[in-house]
């Protein structure tokens, strides 16, 4: 590990940030923060001359719905400078928002959009945040673990009426077919 990228350094810096745990696994490290804490971490780790984590390599969203605070976030940070990476996560629920980092990352515009599109996680003061994957009427987040399955209608464009029409979904389990021949 870069020795300016340390756990010690990380503890001191929580005093300027509040961190609420810090996790070593292997050369990779993972901080832990609340997410009203979680823009002002950002800005520090950019920002911070010792650190500079200027590139956010991506962020990732995670759906645990007996939990209190159901939605992970994960920021994976990358410091071209001194080639090391970082990993920092917080917590929220379906009913709180985050702060959008997305003016101080450009690339977190689109993660933003996308976990806002699959989770429903909001992003507060997001320049643009709105559904990238789904359609426009669509309605519920397909990444959910509570996500329905079934039961829902399908459009389509129907020739002979020369417009777009709802139908119900069937699925029905006779095209499928089983080749247990092959060992794959």
């Amino acid at each position: 590990m870069n020795s300016r990228l340390t756990v010690k350094n990380i503890q001191n810096l929580s005093k300027i940030c509040p961190v609420e745990k810090i996790q070593l696994y292997g050369q990779e490290l993972v901080i832990i923060v609340k997410s009203k804490r979680l823009y002002d971490t950002l800005t520090l780790f950019k920002y911070h001359i010792p650190y500079q984590f200027n590139i956010l390599t991506c962020i990732t969203g995670v759906d645990y719905p007996n939990n209190t605070y159901r939605f992970k976030l994960v920021y994976d940070l990358l410091s071209i400078r001194f080639n090391i990476r970082i990993r920092i996560k917080t917590f929220t629920h379906e009913l709180f928002g985050v702060d959008s980092c997305d003016q101080l990352y450009f690339t977190a515009g689109w993660y933003e959009c996308e976990i806002w599109d699959m989770y429903g996680v909001f992003f507060k003061n997001h320049s643009n945040l709105k559904r990238i994957l789904t359609d426009y009427g669509f309605e519920g987040h397909p990444l959910r673990k509570d996500f329905p399955l079934s039961g829902f209608v399908e459009m389509k464009y129907n020739e002979t009426e020369k417009r777009v029409i709802n139908e119900s979904i069937e699925l029905c389990q006779e095209y499928r077919t089983f080749k247990f021949l092959s060992p794959w």
